[in-house]
């Protein structure tokens, strides 16, 4: 077999009679009989594991621990928006947007956890988040 570079591999070099597999000079060996195997089945496709279903489900495989981080992560989100309320308010610049994105905050879903120290700091997080809500459609609405 030769090798033609990058391009693939070419015609043997040499040019002559094409001999049977195990042909030597002008012996050759019997070949077996190769009893043949039947084809492969092909498997079931992927679609049903790449359902949106199943990574959801697949994503949710948490323990206690991993619904304490998104729970703290959730809070924090909710946090950091109420600081950018703040600082649009005594900026003047306040604006549907920023309403709109803490009530997407408090939107997500709240994942329970077992401490209950944590759970009384998230319902005041999320009660300032509705109080803060609540006075900016009461303002929306006298403008």
């Amino acid at each position: 077999m030769k090798v033609n570079g990058p391009s693939g591999v070419g015609a043997p070099a040499g040019s002559g009679k094409a001999r049977p597999a195990g042909a030597v000079g002008g012996f050759s060996l019997p070949t077996p009989a190769v009893p043949s195997t039947p084809a492969a089945a092909p498997t079931g496709g992927l679609g049903n594991i790449a359902s949106v279903g199943a990574l959801l489900a697949l994503q949710d495989v948490g323990g206690p621990l991993e619904r304490k981080r998104r729970s703290v992560g959730r809070a924090g989100r909710i946090l950091d928006v109420l600081d950018i309320l703040k600082h649009a308010l005594l900026g003047g610049e306040m604006g549907a947007a920023d309403i709109e994105s803490l009530r997407s905050a408090v939107r997500d879903e709240r994942l329970q956890t077992d401490d209950p120290g944590l759970e009384a700091v998230l319902d005041e997080i999320e009660t300032r988040a509705a109080v803060e809500i609540a006075k900016l459609e009461q303002a929306a609405r006298r403008a």
